[in-house]
């Protein structure tokens, strides 16, 4: 096994800010390989795992007034900007309609425990404010709370000392019935569309409000699902605009964490639907796992994995204290943003709006309830989230897998069947994503060239608009990437940009997916 714990990390120098796994030069090592060679090219993996968890630990921020320092910050305090008032909100009083909600965790496995947390949480703070189990739909796969890995059996965290969020939540949709189909289904009220499940579903009236949570891995134009296929931004606005067609809700609010986010909604989203979202990134960039193993408040050392995600967890402890009859959309969107923002950093996001923006001035009451113990809530710079410490060290979604298991390969007793384990299961991540940045670099240059190869990298998204032009060959070539070269990591996800400007590039999808099968199977590390 590579001697891991000698390298010096002092001799390995970080890249970029934003941290990304590099492309891994070394062929993929074979059964008949000498153990010298094993060796090398497993150190330069562990060297390349290195690398970019040094960026973590040395990534340092300049001091500003009210912002970081070299260890955490600290927001200044704004309660001006959202204080609660005396006044009670206009549609406080609104009596009429019912509250619905939609909660899910698009992941699965331990390494994605944040999302199944995020969702549980959201669940706490829903049931606590006053809906009923019949009016909130929960999915999540189910495998974290008693996976092997959690030391915890049975409970689930969202933050560091936190209570157990898992206790009481319905297990409406797990396993293999998390998909698009019952999601959809679900949110258009059609229970005969359902396979498995629990077969509760919106069934909402004109006067009702819908709430709908999602946490996991996105990409342009898609999020992520734990079987079957992703959801397109394309499916999700179709299924938006028949729930409206339907008259069967008064407004609607999506609040949405996973990378390029924003996606989702630029340029297709109507105004005029009476939905208002919230996205944890714009269109562009990545949003952020929190509650990290070496972050600040970290997660206890026996997690070994991300507890929450950082927009998601702002929002939630942002209405966990407040009394939310007297708080509106836009207040939370600013404490929010400014949270989630981290100013002018590279590793931020831009949470965004998207929609009907008037609903802005809806209380949150209205979509969540509020929690009786609130209701004399006074801030104070000691209780108000926006005051909490947080980290310099937040991890990229689609690298949070990677810090999951290079801090199992750490903890791991020396010489321990759990040690070799956990350096197999992390060289093989490392391998699977060199896997895939080799098979998109063939596939674009089979079809483009390779001249073309960095330029179709690009997702580029103009301001406005949508991501693509015919969804039909996004999906079709994303979904071939995805079976043909993806993984439980969700790396593959990161490259929908590249098949989207194929398809707007007028690309022959016969021709494009006969490649993608071809160079998949000519990279594989099986192969």
């Amino acid at each position: 096994m590579t001697e891991v714990s000698k390298l010096n990390k002092k001799d390995l120098i970080p890249q970029t800010r934003q941290w990304t796994t590099p492309l891994l030069t070394s062929n993929p090592v074979s059964a008949s390989t000498n153990s010298s060679r094993v060796l090398q090219v497993e150190s330069k993996m562990i060297s390349c795992c290195l690398r970019l968890f040094l960026f973590l630990s040395l990534s340092s921020f300049a001091v500003g007034s009210g912002r970081l320092n070299a260890n955490s910050y600290t927001v200044a305090s704004r309660f001006s900007e959202f204080d609660h008032v005396d006044n009670v909100h206009p549609n406080v009083n609104d009596t009429e309609g019912k509250r619905w909600a939609i909660l899910i965790a698009g992941s699965r496995g331990y390494g994605n425990y944040r999302h199944q947390a995020d969702v549980c949480h959201a669940y706490q703070i829903l049931k606590n404010g006053g809906l009923e189990d019949d009016n909130i739909v929960v999915f999540m796969y189910d495998d974290i709370a008693f996976s092997v890995y959690n030391p915890r059996p049975g409970v689930i965290i969202n933050k560091p000392n936190g209570d157990d969020v898992y206790k009481g939540v319905p297990k409406d949709y797990t396993g293999q019935d998390v998909n698009v189909n019952n999601f959809l289904a679900v949110i258009l009220g059609n229970k005969s569309g359902l396979t498995g499940g629990s077969g509760k579903v919106v069934e909402s009236g004109p006067n009702d409000r819908i709430f709908i949570y999602y946490t996991d891995h996105g990409s342009p134009g898609l999020l992520g699902m734990p079987s079957g296929d992703d959801l397109s931004a394309k499916d999700l606005i179709d299924a938006l605009k028949k729930k409206h067609e339907a008259k069967s809700y008064k407004s609607m609010v999506l609040y949405v964490e996973a990378c390029e986010s924003g996606s989702m909604f630029q340029g297709i989203l109507p105004n005029n639907l009476s939905i208002y979202a919230i996205t944890a990134a714009n269109a562009m960039e990545n949003s952020w796992g929190t509650y990290c193993p070496e972050d600040y408040p970290s997660s206890p050392p026996e997690f070994d994995t991300c507890l929450g995600d950082l927009f998601s967890i702002s929002w939630m402890e942002d209405s966990d204290i407040h009394d939310l009859r007297n708080e509106t959309l836009e207040q939370q969107y600013q404490a929010v943003r400014r949270r989630t923002a981290v100013d002018n950093l590279d590793v931020s996001s831009h949470v965004t709006q998207y929609g009907n923006v008037t609903l802005e001035k809806d209380v949150l009451f209205s979509y969540m309830g509020t929690n009786p113990a609130n209701d004399n809530f006074t801030p104070t710079a000691t209780a108000h989230p926006m005051n909490s410490p947080m980290s310099s060290k937040v991890v990229s979604q689609r690298d949070a897998s990677l810090l999951h298991f290079w801090h199992k390969f750490l903890r791991a007793p020396e010489e321990s069947a759990e040690k070799a384990e956990a350096h197999k299961r992390l060289l093989d991540e490392l391998s699977h994503r060199k896997h895939i940045d080799q098979s998109i670099n063939q596939i674009i240059a089979i079809l483009f060239g390779h001249q073309n190869v960095s330029e179709m990298l690009k997702s580029v998204q103009s301001a406005g608009q949508p991501l693509v032009h015919d969804w039909n060959c996004f999906k079709m070539l994303v979904n071939a990437f995805k079976n043909y070269c993806g993984s439980a990591s969700r790396y593959d996800m990161k490259y929908s940009g590249a098949f989207a400007n194929m398809c707007n590039a007028g690309v022959d999808i016969k021709q494009a997916t006969a490649t993608i099968t071809q160079a998949c199977s000519m990279h594989s590390p099986s192969s």
